[in-house]
Protein backbone atom coordinates (compact mmCIF):
# COMPACT_ATOMS: atom_id res chain seq x y z
CA UNK A 1 0.00 0.00 0.00
CA UNK A 2 1.04 3.78 -0.72
CA UNK A 3 2.00 6.40 1.64
CA UNK A 4 -1.01 8.52 2.78
CA UNK A 5 1.01 11.28 2.84
CA UNK A 6 0.68 13.86 0.40
CA UNK A 7 3.35 16.70 0.57
CA UNK A 8 3.65 16.86 4.50
CA UNK A 9 3.17 14.34 7.56
CA UNK A 10 0.37 12.03 8.18
CA UNK A 11 -0.94 10.50 11.95
CA UNK A 12 1.53 7.63 11.18
CA UNK A 13 4.47 9.98 11.05
CA UNK A 14 2.91 11.44 14.01
CA UNK A 15 2.62 8.62 15.98
CA UNK A 16 6.07 7.27 15.28
CA UNK A 17 7.86 8.41 18.57
CA UNK A 18 5.06 6.54 20.65
CA UNK A 19 6.30 3.66 18.87
CA UNK A 20 7.27 1.79 22.50
CA UNK A 21 5.50 4.17 24.46
CA UNK A 22 3.19 2.71 27.17
CA UNK A 23 0.92 5.21 26.81
CA UNK A 24 1.19 4.43 22.54
CA UNK A 25 -2.84 3.07 22.73
CA UNK A 26 -4.17 6.06 24.21
CA UNK A 27 -2.53 8.61 22.07
CA UNK A 28 -3.36 6.80 19.08
CA UNK A 29 -6.90 6.01 20.16
CA UNK A 30 -7.72 10.01 21.15
CA UNK A 31 -4.97 11.21 17.88
CA UNK A 32 -7.37 9.05 14.73
CA UNK A 33 -10.51 9.37 16.36
CA UNK A 34 -10.06 13.45 16.44
CA UNK A 35 -9.06 13.27 12.58
CA UNK A 36 -11.98 10.79 12.10
CA UNK A 37 -14.64 12.81 12.74
CA UNK A 38 -12.48 16.08 12.40
CA UNK A 39 -15.39 17.44 9.93
CA UNK A 40 -18.47 17.04 12.15
CA UNK A 41 -16.87 18.03 15.10
CA UNK A 42 -15.47 21.43 13.84
CA UNK A 43 -19.05 21.94 11.86
CA UNK A 44 -20.48 21.58 15.56
CA UNK A 45 -18.08 23.48 17.26
CA UNK A 46 -18.08 26.51 14.57
CA UNK A 47 -21.13 28.46 15.60
CA UNK A 48 -19.61 28.82 19.24
CA UNK A 49 -16.56 30.64 17.51
CA UNK A 50 -17.41 34.52 16.81
CA UNK A 51 -14.18 34.51 14.29
CA UNK A 52 -12.78 30.84 13.64
CA UNK A 53 -10.42 31.84 10.86
CA UNK A 54 -8.50 33.52 13.58
CA UNK A 55 -7.76 30.58 15.95
CA UNK A 56 -4.18 29.43 15.66
CA UNK A 57 -4.40 26.05 14.53
CA UNK A 58 -3.20 24.66 17.30
CA UNK A 59 -5.81 25.77 19.29
CA UNK A 60 -8.58 24.82 16.82
CA UNK A 61 -6.44 21.19 16.98
CA UNK A 62 -6.97 21.41 20.77
CA UNK A 63 -10.96 22.68 20.10
CA UNK A 64 -11.71 19.53 18.37
CA UNK A 65 -9.73 16.95 20.49
CA UNK A 66 -11.40 18.14 23.27
CA UNK A 67 -15.01 18.17 22.00
CA UNK A 68 -14.28 14.58 20.20
CA UNK A 69 -13.33 12.82 24.28
CA UNK A 70 -16.40 14.85 25.42
CA UNK A 71 -18.26 13.03 22.42
CA UNK A 72 -17.09 10.03 22.52
CA UNK A 73 -15.23 8.84 25.09
CA UNK A 74 -15.84 7.91 28.66
CA UNK A 75 -14.08 10.72 30.63
CA UNK A 76 -16.11 12.72 32.48
CA UNK A 77 -16.71 16.55 30.09
CA UNK A 78 -15.77 18.70 33.22
CA UNK A 79 -12.72 16.98 33.62
CA UNK A 80 -11.83 17.45 30.01
CA UNK A 81 -12.22 21.03 29.56
CA UNK A 82 -9.84 21.31 32.60
CA UNK A 83 -7.14 19.65 30.88
CA UNK A 84 -7.41 21.24 27.55
CA UNK A 85 -7.51 24.78 29.47
CA UNK A 86 -4.08 23.17 31.14
CA UNK A 87 -3.03 22.30 27.47
CA UNK A 88 -2.98 25.73 26.28
CA UNK A 89 -0.37 26.46 28.51
CA UNK A 90 1.74 23.85 27.38
CA UNK A 91 1.19 24.76 23.60
CA UNK A 92 2.06 28.16 24.23
CA UNK A 93 -1.12 29.44 23.85
CA UNK A 94 -2.12 30.57 27.43
CA UNK A 95 -3.99 33.35 25.87
CA UNK A 96 -6.70 31.16 24.38
CA UNK A 97 -7.43 29.11 27.67
CA UNK A 98 -10.20 32.04 28.41
CA UNK A 99 -11.82 31.23 25.49
CA UNK A 100 -11.01 27.47 25.24
CA UNK A 101 -13.02 27.34 28.45
CA UNK A 102 -16.13 29.53 27.49
CA UNK A 103 -16.45 27.37 24.43
CA UNK A 104 -15.99 23.70 25.33
CA UNK A 105 -18.15 24.49 28.53
CA UNK A 106 -20.99 25.88 25.81
CA UNK A 107 -20.03 22.57 23.65
CA UNK A 108 -20.98 20.03 26.69
CA UNK A 109 -24.55 21.97 27.15
CA UNK A 110 -25.31 22.14 24.03
CA UNK A 111 -23.84 19.80 21.71
CA UNK A 112 -26.50 17.28 21.27
CA UNK A 113 -28.42 20.16 19.32
CA UNK A 114 -24.95 21.98 17.55
CA UNK A 115 -24.22 17.98 16.66
CA UNK A 116 -27.82 17.60 15.22
CA UNK A 117 -27.61 20.95 13.30
CA UNK A 118 -24.33 19.85 11.82
CA UNK A 119 -25.44 16.10 11.12
CA UNK A 120 -28.01 17.80 8.67
CA UNK A 121 -24.94 17.54 6.04
CA UNK A 122 -24.44 13.75 4.78
CA UNK A 123 -21.06 14.66 4.20
CA UNK A 124 -20.92 16.05 8.02
CA UNK A 125 -22.65 13.64 9.93
CA UNK A 126 -19.96 11.17 7.97
CA UNK A 127 -17.17 13.85 8.74
CA UNK A 128 -16.01 13.34 4.75
CA UNK A 129 -14.89 16.07 2.36
CA UNK A 130 -17.37 17.10 0.26
CA UNK A 131 -15.66 16.37 -2.87
CA UNK A 132 -14.90 12.70 -1.71
CA UNK A 133 -18.66 12.13 -1.31
CA UNK A 134 -19.39 13.54 -4.38
CA UNK A 135 -16.96 11.33 -6.28
CA UNK A 136 -18.31 8.11 -4.56
CA UNK A 137 -21.41 8.97 -5.23
CA UNK A 138 -20.76 9.08 -9.18
CA UNK A 139 -18.90 5.94 -8.71
CA UNK A 140 -20.90 4.01 -6.16
CA UNK A 141 -23.78 5.57 -6.18
CA UNK A 142 -26.05 2.32 -4.36
CA UNK A 143 -23.00 1.45 -2.56
CA UNK A 144 -22.23 5.13 -0.70
CA UNK A 145 -23.91 5.03 2.47
CA UNK A 146 -22.40 1.49 3.45
CA UNK A 147 -19.11 2.84 2.32
CA UNK A 148 -19.17 6.44 4.33
CA UNK A 149 -20.11 3.98 7.30
CA UNK A 150 -17.50 1.72 6.95
CA UNK A 151 -14.73 4.41 6.60
CA UNK A 152 -15.72 5.73 9.99
CA UNK A 153 -15.63 2.04 11.83
CA UNK A 154 -12.36 0.89 13.65
CA UNK A 155 -10.63 -1.96 11.07
CA UNK A 156 -10.10 -5.38 12.37
CA UNK A 157 -6.76 -6.51 12.80
CA UNK A 158 -5.93 -9.32 10.38
CA UNK A 159 -2.93 -11.05 10.43
CA UNK A 160 -0.99 -13.29 7.15
CA UNK A 161 0.46 -16.72 8.35
CA UNK A 162 3.47 -17.24 6.50
CA UNK A 163 2.00 -21.44 5.33
CA UNK A 164 5.63 -22.83 4.20
CA UNK A 165 5.89 -22.35 8.27
CA UNK A 166 1.97 -22.70 9.89
CA UNK A 167 -1.29 -23.55 8.52
CA UNK A 168 -3.66 -20.81 9.42
CA UNK A 169 -5.88 -22.81 11.31
CA UNK A 170 -2.57 -24.51 13.39
CA UNK A 171 -1.90 -20.71 14.11
CA UNK A 172 -4.67 -20.13 15.19
CA UNK A 173 -4.73 -22.48 17.77
CA UNK A 174 -1.16 -20.67 18.44
CA UNK A 175 -3.35 -18.02 19.28
CA UNK A 176 -5.96 -19.84 21.61
CA UNK A 177 -2.76 -20.94 23.57
CA UNK A 178 -2.05 -17.09 23.99
CA UNK A 179 -5.44 -15.98 25.52
CA UNK A 180 -6.45 -14.96 22.10
CA UNK A 181 -9.38 -15.58 19.78
CA UNK A 182 -8.51 -15.63 16.31
CA UNK A 183 -10.72 -17.33 13.00
CA UNK A 184 -9.32 -18.22 9.98
CA UNK A 185 -10.94 -16.58 7.12
CA UNK A 186 -11.17 -19.42 4.41
CA UNK A 187 -11.57 -17.29 1.08
CA UNK A 188 -7.86 -16.47 1.56
CA UNK A 189 -5.93 -19.12 2.63
CA UNK A 190 -3.00 -17.52 5.16
CA UNK A 191 -5.52 -14.45 6.35
CA UNK A 192 -6.39 -14.75 10.44
CA UNK A 193 -8.75 -12.19 11.77
CA UNK A 194 -8.87 -11.35 15.50
CA UNK A 195 -11.10 -10.70 17.49
CA UNK A 196 -9.77 -8.09 19.37
CA UNK A 197 -6.70 -5.72 18.52
CA UNK A 198 -3.61 -6.10 20.04
CA UNK A 199 0.20 -4.99 19.88
CA UNK A 200 1.90 -6.73 17.36
CA UNK A 201 4.62 -7.94 20.11
CA UNK A 202 2.03 -9.71 21.57
CA UNK A 203 1.35 -11.78 18.89
CA UNK A 204 2.81 -15.11 18.83
CA UNK A 205 5.78 -15.79 16.67
CA UNK A 206 5.44 -12.26 15.36
CA UNK A 207 8.78 -11.78 16.37
CA UNK A 208 10.11 -14.97 14.25
CA UNK A 209 8.67 -13.86 11.09
CA UNK A 210 5.48 -16.58 11.11
CA UNK A 211 2.75 -13.37 10.69
CA UNK A 212 2.55 -10.72 9.71
CA UNK A 213 -0.07 -7.48 9.91
CA UNK A 214 -1.55 -7.63 6.35
CA UNK A 215 -5.62 -6.78 5.36
CA UNK A 216 -6.88 -10.01 3.76
CA UNK A 217 -7.86 -7.93 0.18
CA UNK A 218 -4.04 -7.09 0.52
CA UNK A 219 -2.99 -10.93 0.66
CA UNK A 220 -4.81 -11.30 -3.13
CA UNK A 221 -1.84 -9.64 -4.88
CA UNK A 222 0.33 -12.90 -4.46
CA UNK A 223 -2.21 -15.61 -5.37
CA UNK A 224 -3.60 -13.14 -8.46
CA UNK A 225 0.56 -12.90 -9.95
CA UNK A 226 0.49 -17.01 -9.99
CA UNK A 227 4.40 -17.29 -9.98
CA UNK A 228 5.76 -20.43 -11.15
CA UNK A 229 9.09 -21.98 -10.74
CA UNK A 230 12.01 -20.22 -12.50
CA UNK A 231 10.22 -17.43 -12.78
CA UNK A 232 12.05 -13.92 -12.24
CA UNK A 233 9.20 -11.29 -10.12
CA UNK A 234 9.13 -7.97 -9.92
CA UNK A 235 7.68 -5.92 -6.77
CA UNK A 236 7.11 -2.19 -8.00
CA UNK A 237 6.76 0.31 -5.71
CA UNK A 238 7.96 -2.12 -3.23
CA UNK A 239 7.11 -0.23 0.52
CA UNK A 240 6.49 -0.75 3.08
CA UNK A 241 7.41 -4.62 1.88
CA UNK A 242 3.90 -6.09 3.00
CA UNK A 243 3.46 -7.57 -0.77
CA UNK A 244 6.96 -8.24 -0.94
CA UNK A 245 7.15 -10.51 2.13
CA UNK A 246 4.02 -12.33 1.05
CA UNK A 247 5.62 -13.50 -2.68
CA UNK A 248 8.33 -14.32 -1.03
CA UNK A 249 6.75 -16.58 1.36
CA UNK A 250 4.97 -18.08 -1.48
CA UNK A 251 7.07 -17.86 -4.21
CA UNK A 252 8.99 -21.14 -5.42
CA UNK A 253 12.67 -21.41 -4.37
CA UNK A 254 14.32 -21.33 -8.00
CA UNK A 255 12.13 -18.20 -8.47
CA UNK A 256 14.00 -14.74 -8.73
CA UNK A 257 12.41 -11.52 -6.46
CA UNK A 258 13.51 -7.79 -7.13
CA UNK A 259 11.69 -5.15 -5.08
CA UNK A 260 11.71 -1.45 -6.17
CA UNK A 261 11.08 2.00 -4.59
CA UNK A 262 12.26 5.30 -5.47
CA UNK A 263 12.85 6.63 -1.88
CA UNK A 264 15.75 5.43 0.12
CA UNK A 265 14.21 5.11 3.65
CA UNK A 266 11.05 3.54 2.51
CA UNK A 267 13.42 0.56 0.80
CA UNK A 268 14.84 0.34 4.37
CA UNK A 269 11.44 -0.43 5.67
CA UNK A 270 11.19 -3.19 2.99
CA UNK A 271 13.99 -4.35 4.23
CA UNK A 272 13.77 -4.83 7.43
CA UNK A 273 9.93 -6.55 7.08
CA UNK A 274 11.98 -9.15 5.29
CA UNK A 275 14.96 -9.63 7.62
CA UNK A 276 12.13 -10.16 10.68
CA UNK A 277 10.29 -12.86 8.06
CA UNK A 278 13.46 -14.29 7.36
CA UNK A 279 13.00 -13.92 3.72
CA UNK A 280 15.60 -12.70 1.01
CA UNK A 281 14.99 -10.52 -2.34
CA UNK A 282 16.77 -8.16 -4.46
CA UNK A 283 16.36 -4.73 -3.35
CA UNK A 284 16.95 -1.86 -5.59
CA UNK A 285 16.41 2.05 -5.59
CA UNK A 286 14.96 3.06 -8.50
CA UNK A 287 11.96 4.72 -10.38
CA UNK A 288 9.61 2.88 -12.85
CA UNK A 289 8.75 5.54 -14.59
CA UNK A 290 12.47 5.90 -15.38
CA UNK A 291 13.54 1.84 -16.18
CA UNK A 292 17.22 3.04 -16.63
CA UNK A 293 17.54 3.80 -13.27
CA UNK A 294 17.69 0.02 -12.05
CA UNK A 295 16.56 -2.69 -14.95
CA UNK A 296 19.57 -4.68 -15.89
CA UNK A 297 17.95 -5.16 -19.27
CA UNK A 298 16.35 -8.94 -18.40
CA UNK A 299 12.76 -8.92 -18.46
CA UNK A 300 10.12 -10.22 -15.77
CA UNK A 301 8.12 -13.18 -15.88
CA UNK A 302 5.98 -11.29 -13.74
CA UNK A 303 5.73 -8.05 -11.99
CA UNK A 304 3.15 -5.98 -9.22
CA UNK A 305 2.57 -2.89 -9.98
CA UNK A 306 0.76 -1.45 -6.14
CA UNK A 307 0.65 1.70 -7.46
CA UNK A 308 0.67 4.88 -5.40
CA UNK A 309 -2.91 6.43 -4.89
CA UNK A 310 -5.50 8.47 -3.16
CA UNK A 311 -5.46 5.66 -0.44
CA UNK A 312 -9.13 6.13 -0.37
CA UNK A 313 -9.75 2.68 -0.01
CA UNK A 314 -8.05 2.40 3.63
CA UNK A 315 -9.50 5.72 5.04
CA UNK A 316 -10.95 3.24 8.10
CA UNK A 317 -7.03 2.64 9.09
CA UNK A 318 -5.96 6.14 8.11
CA UNK A 319 -8.62 8.70 8.84
CA UNK A 320 -6.09 11.47 7.70
CA UNK A 321 -6.46 10.56 4.07
CA UNK A 322 -10.33 12.82 4.43
CA UNK A 323 -8.25 15.93 5.52
CA UNK A 324 -4.71 15.19 3.49
CA UNK A 325 -6.58 14.42 0.43
CA UNK A 326 -7.80 17.11 -2.28
CA UNK A 327 -9.76 16.86 -5.71
CA UNK A 328 -7.24 17.93 -7.09
CA UNK A 329 -4.58 15.16 -6.17
CA UNK A 330 -6.58 12.55 -8.32
CA UNK A 331 -5.73 13.92 -11.83
CA UNK A 332 -1.90 13.54 -10.55
CA UNK A 333 -2.00 10.14 -9.55
CA UNK A 334 -3.58 8.44 -12.33
CA UNK A 335 -0.74 10.46 -14.55
CA UNK A 336 1.61 9.20 -12.07
CA UNK A 337 -0.12 5.79 -12.47
CA UNK A 338 -0.24 5.46 -16.09
CA UNK A 339 3.75 6.27 -16.46
CA UNK A 340 4.54 3.50 -14.01
CA UNK A 341 2.66 1.17 -15.28
CA UNK A 342 4.09 1.90 -19.05
CA UNK A 343 7.23 1.64 -17.89
CA UNK A 344 6.54 -1.57 -15.80
CA UNK A 345 4.43 -2.80 -18.70
CA UNK A 346 7.72 -2.65 -20.69
CA UNK A 347 9.97 -4.99 -18.42
CA UNK A 348 7.39 -7.61 -19.20
CA UNK A 349 8.39 -10.78 -20.66
CA UNK A 350 6.56 -11.99 -23.63
CA UNK A 351 3.64 -14.34 -22.14
CA UNK A 352 4.45 -12.66 -18.70
CA UNK A 353 1.36 -11.46 -16.77
CA UNK A 354 1.33 -8.28 -14.68
CA UNK A 355 -1.14 -7.72 -11.65
CA UNK A 356 -2.17 -3.69 -11.18
CA UNK A 357 -3.39 -2.84 -7.58
CA UNK A 358 -4.55 0.49 -5.81
CA UNK A 359 -6.13 1.00 -2.36
CA UNK A 360 -8.19 3.16 -4.02
CA UNK A 361 -11.75 3.28 -5.09
CA UNK A 362 -12.22 5.39 -7.72
CA UNK A 363 -12.16 4.87 -11.29
CA UNK A 364 -9.85 7.71 -12.58
CA UNK A 365 -6.81 5.73 -10.41
CA UNK A 366 -8.41 2.32 -11.13
CA UNK A 367 -9.94 0.49 -14.51
CA UNK A 368 -9.33 3.92 -16.57
CA UNK A 369 -5.98 3.76 -15.98
CA UNK A 370 -5.72 0.17 -17.16
CA UNK A 371 -7.54 1.12 -20.12
CA UNK A 372 -5.26 4.10 -20.98
CA UNK A 373 -2.90 1.42 -20.76
CA UNK A 374 -4.83 -0.87 -23.01
CA UNK A 375 -5.00 1.86 -25.60
CA UNK A 376 -1.48 2.94 -25.59
CA UNK A 377 0.22 -0.31 -25.09
CA UNK A 378 -0.82 -2.61 -28.78
CA UNK A 379 0.89 -5.49 -26.84
CA UNK A 380 -1.30 -5.54 -23.68
CA UNK A 381 -4.40 -7.64 -23.09
CA UNK A 382 -6.43 -8.13 -20.43
CA UNK A 383 -5.83 -11.39 -18.27
CA UNK A 384 -7.75 -14.22 -17.37
CA UNK A 385 -8.37 -13.78 -13.20
CA UNK A 386 -10.92 -15.44 -10.68
CA UNK A 387 -14.51 -14.01 -11.38
CA UNK A 388 -15.44 -11.16 -8.27
CA UNK A 389 -17.49 -13.59 -6.36
CA UNK A 390 -15.05 -16.25 -6.48
CA UNK A 391 -12.26 -13.70 -5.83
CA UNK A 392 -13.65 -12.09 -2.20
CA UNK A 393 -17.17 -11.86 -0.72
CA UNK A 394 -18.97 -8.76 -1.99
CA UNK A 395 -16.31 -8.16 -4.46
CA UNK A 396 -17.28 -6.15 -7.87
CA UNK A 397 -16.71 -6.87 -11.32
CA UNK A 398 -15.91 -3.64 -13.12
CA UNK A 399 -15.33 -2.57 -16.70
CA UNK A 400 -11.72 -3.75 -16.03
CA UNK A 401 -10.65 -5.71 -13.13
CA UNK A 402 -12.62 -6.24 -9.86
CA UNK A 403 -12.85 -4.02 -7.05
CA UNK A 404 -13.19 -4.35 -3.39
CA UNK A 405 -15.43 -2.21 -1.03
CA UNK A 406 -14.30 -1.70 2.96
CA UNK A 407 -16.07 -3.47 5.06
CA UNK A 408 -18.11 -5.67 2.27
CA UNK A 409 -19.32 -9.24 3.37
CA UNK A 410 -15.69 -9.72 3.27
CA UNK A 411 -14.62 -7.14 5.47
CA UNK A 412 -11.52 -5.93 4.09
CA UNK A 413 -10.28 -2.71 2.82
CA UNK A 414 -11.07 -0.94 -0.63
CA UNK A 415 -8.74 -2.55 -3.08
CA UNK A 416 -8.67 -2.42 -7.27
CA UNK A 417 -6.89 -5.08 -8.94
CA UNK A 418 -6.75 -5.87 -13.11
CA UNK A 419 -4.33 -8.27 -14.56
CA UNK A 420 -2.81 -7.86 -17.87
CA UNK A 421 -0.33 -9.88 -20.19
CA UNK A 422 2.14 -9.20 -22.77
CA UNK A 423 1.46 -10.98 -26.56
CA UNK A 424 4.67 -9.67 -28.12
CA UNK A 425 7.73 -8.74 -28.01
CA UNK A 426 6.71 -5.25 -28.52
CA UNK A 427 8.71 -1.95 -27.15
Amino acid sequence: MASIAFGGSSSEDALRPYEEARERAAVKAITLGSIRWFLRLASALEPLLSRPQTLAEEVRALLVVSAHQIEYSRNVPQATVHAAVDATRLLKHARASSLLNAVLRRFVAERVGLLEHADRSLETRTAHPSWLVQSLRRSWPAELEQILEANNVHPPLVLRVDLSRRSAADYVGELAGAGLQGHAMGWTPAAVWLERPVSVHTLPLFREGVVSVQDAGAQLAAGLLDVQPGMRVLDACAAPGGKTGHLAESAPEASELVAVEVDEARLGRVRENLERLRRRATLLRGDLREPATFWDGRPFERILVDAPCSSTGVIRRHPDIKLLRRSSDIPQFAATQLEILRGAFRLLAPGGRLVYSTCSLLPEENEEVVSRLLIAESSARVALMPAADRLAPGATARPVGIQLLPGAQAATDGFYYACLEKTTAGT
